[in-house]
């Protein structure tokens, strides 16, 4: 039993397969058909789970998994920018450093050895996220409760979906993570993440995510890029089809230089940049030929259907007026069949463009005297002769000479 033909796509199927295989970069046009089907054509559900599927995500149509989320960060080529705390300056800067350096080695060993013992008492709560969009959003209203109105524009989704907006429109991805509790995230926060020249930048030259890591999702955000220290702030791009981190910030920077910073990252990926968005554009022209092709070669077997459809029928071996005829094909398989001398021409084109084994486009030649037959119409000719117009007799081999390549 032959496999049920698939239905013809529609103009808006046909774009959005184009738009899912730009996005996620598959090859195979069956593959991105039978994603989109799955989802019903829902092209922003299939291109979530297809991105969280390469980049091991968790899809924002699911529920969210516990486990991190992952982006490349294994690239030893990652620049990695930190700005550590003053040192204490004269004797009493020094003076007061060494007493107080054994109560801060305690304090901070006491503080960890008990975060670590509560594990096993109470796991901790932001490992489990069940409002990815709700902490973001939080975030931002706590951000703008202490810090005004004037910050960079943040992306209001969930992490997952800020990747794979970035990869989508092949733009720089800066996410900062917001610790509540560190001595040096309140005067980042006033002095150079809200300056007017931080925000203008960053407003015009990549998107921004942030969170605080006090909330789940900010958590587990931490937990995949895993930060030394805060102020912390990644920069991620696709590079090589892969979301990766390709700069790190971290501490107390100031606005000049962290300008200075995320411009340096920026030109020494921007042939990456590049070369994703040429190999994009190549692939998407390359697919748009081979759908271009595909729908031509539907409307050409629509065609040959309709011929073979519209033919007379077959006149009968002792019907005086049959003409029996063996056509020999391009492919060296031979075609029998017989017409009325009364037909035109044209039927006989028509027969032969109708067979699955002829070329697409051909002309009929005789073999003695060899002479191409007048089947379809011309300015000179609008009416093609009948058989016994041509001159044919009632038993005729006649060959099928290729033209496609002409």
């Amino acid at each position: 039993m032959a496999a049920p033909e698939e239905p013809e796509l529609s103009q808006a199927q046909t774009e959005k397969l184009l738009q899912f295989q730009d996005l996620t970069g598959l090859e195979s046009m069956d593959q991105c058909r039978r994603t989109l089907e799955q989802h019903n054509w829902n092209i922003e559900a299939a291109v979530q789970d297809r991105l969280n599927e390469q980049e091991g995500v968790p899809s924002v149509f699911n529920p969210p998994s516990s486990r991190p989320l992952q982006v490349n960060t294994a690239d030893h080529r990652v620049y990695s920018y930190i700005v550590s705390r003053p040192q204490p300056r004269g004797l009493l800067g020094w003076s007061y450093y060494l007493i107080m350096l054994p109560f801060r080695f305690t304090y901070y060993t006491l503080l960890d050895i008990f975060r670590f013992a509560l594990r096993f008492v109470r796991p901790d709560p932001r490992g489990r996220v069940t409002d990815p969009v709700g902490d973001v959003v939080s975030f931002i209203h706590s951000f703008e409760e202490n810090y005004g109105q004037s910050h960079p524009v943040f992306y209001q989704g969930t992490y997952s979906q800020a990747l794979n907006d970035a990869k989508r429109e092949l733009r720089y991805l800066l996410v900062y993570l917001h610790g509540e509790d560190h001595q040096d995230t309140d005067q980042f926060c006033r002095s150079t993440l809200c300056t007017e020249e931080v925000v203008t930048f960053l407003n015009t030259r990549m998107l921004f995510w942030a969170c605080s890591t006090s909330r789940p999702e900010g958590y587990r955000v931490s937990q995949a890029l895993r930060e030394n220290t805060y102020p912390f702030l990644a920069m991620i791009m696709l590079k090589d089809r892969k979301m990766t981190v390709v700069g790190r910030l971290e501490g107390l920077i100031q606005p000049e230089d962290f300008i200075n910073q995320l411009n340096f990252i920026m030109e020494a990926n921007q042939t990456h940049l590049m070369s994703e968005r040429m190999e994009r554009e190549e692939r998407n022209q390359t697919q748009q030929s081979v759908l271009a092709e595909e729908r031509r070669q539907r409307m050409l077997e629509e065609e040959k259907e309709r011929k073979s459809e519209c033919l007379p029928p077959e006149p009968l071996p002792d019907d005086p007026e049959s003409v029996k005829i063996v056509f020999k094909l391009p492919n060296d398989t031979r075609v029998e069949r017989r017409f009325l001398f009364g037909q035109s021409l044209t039927v006989i084109y028509d027969f032969l463009f109708s067979l699955k084994e002829s070329p697409e486009k051909f002309q009929i030649i005789t073999n003695f005297p060899r002479r191409v037959l007048p089947c379809l119409p011309t300015e000179e000719q609008p009416n093609p002769p009948t058989l016994k117009e041509a001159g044919l007799s009632r038993s005729e081999v006649l060959f099928v000479q290729d033209l496609t390549d002409d």
